[in-house]
């Protein structure tokens, strides 16, 4: 990858300035800058008087790194993942895991986006709880207090044909391979995935299968706010993170995002252009107002035509 200074001419920010900045945390090239934690780059900026031109500095690299899709992945990495033939994990209802070809991909980043009400928090619940009960382990990384213990009882109690005493089992066993956490901000959400990145190299959560942010917009569309630079540069990174946890560990990560009015008062996806390439795989749900049926509709994947849709019915 190519050193920062050979991209002043064609992207001024990456000055002298930028450059002796990210020197000073022994960055050269555009590779060191991936291997770089940039929630700590970015919040080391503050220590200068031009904190505002480094962090637009770092959106530009971080734009750069974006347009070449998965930087840290070549060729051979991109074969070999291929080849591993890498498991579908459950979503807890048959239809939808039908319509995706088998499920949740191990490896990729996938979003719900939908209205309120629209079904994304039951769709992580059944998730969680169909994986947690025959897969392994799920993190599932609350921002809005969604998680609800009764609701996943519930699902287990449903879906089974058991007695009572082996769904009482089974829903203890599933209990305990869930670990929900309070994420309030994108900060603590960074600290809790450096964490888990650590964990997972050290081989000290090995049995994560999942991990769910519901709902990863709320955390984003705070920093997002008045036109800083800053902001747009821990959105990219955050997805960067998740897909390279996903990637590198064979997790399926999920994620929710919410609705937003756009042009002509027509809804679109939060979080803005630059995060909607991002995730490999972006559904769509909705939820009808006569019947309990909703329906779900691709919006990107890497095997589907996008409107690509299917109709269910959630418990």
């Amino acid at each position: 990858m190519p050193l920062l200074r050979c991209l002043e001419y064609d992207y001024p920010l990456i000055d002298s300035d930028f450059r002796n900045f990210c020197a000073s945390h022994a960055i050269i090239s555009v590779e060191d800058f991936l291997l770089h934690d940039l929630y700590v780059l970015v919040i080391s900026t503050e220590q200068h008087h031009n904190s505002e031109r480094l962090k637009e500095g770092i959106t530009q690299v971080l734009t750069i790194i974006n347009k070449q899709h998965q930087p840290w992945v070549d060729g051979q990495d991109l074969l070999d993942d291929a080849l591993q033939n890498k498991r579908f994990l459950p979503t807890g209802c048959k239809s939808i895991d039908t319509f995706l070809l088998g499920g949740l991909r191990e490896g990729y980043l996938t979003e719900l986006v939908g209205t309120s009400s629209s079904g994304k928090t039951q769709i992580c619940l059944q998730a969680a709880s169909a994986v947690a009960k025959s897969w392994g382990k799920i993190v599932f990384l609350d921002s809005g207090n969604s998680f609800s213990p009764k609701r996943v009882s519930q699902i287990i109690t449903q879906t089974s044909d058991l007695s009572a005493y082996e769904v009482d089992k089974g829903l203890q066993q599933v209990m305990n391979n869930i670990v929900c956490l309070s994420v309030f901000d994108i900060f603590t959400l960074f600290e809790v995935l450096h964490q888990l990145k650590n964990n997972l190299r050290s081989q000290i959560d090995q049995h994560i299968r999942m991990v769910i942010i519901d709902s990863i917009s709320s955390l984003i569309t705070p920093i997002l706010g008045g036109g800083g630079a800053h902001g747009h540069a821990l959105m990219v990174s955050v997805g960067f993170l998740l897909k390279r946890l996903a990637h590198e560990h064979d997790i399926s990560i999920l994620v929710t995002n919410h609705m937003v009015t756009g042009e002509r008062g027509t809804s679109k996806p939060a979080l803005g252009e630059s995060w909607r390439s991002i995730p490999h795989v972006r559904l769509l749900l909705s939820r009808g107002h006569i019947r309990n049926i909703s329906s779900m509709s691709v919006l990107r994947h890497p095997h589907m035509a996008t409107g690509d849709r299917v109709e269910f019915e959630l418990q």
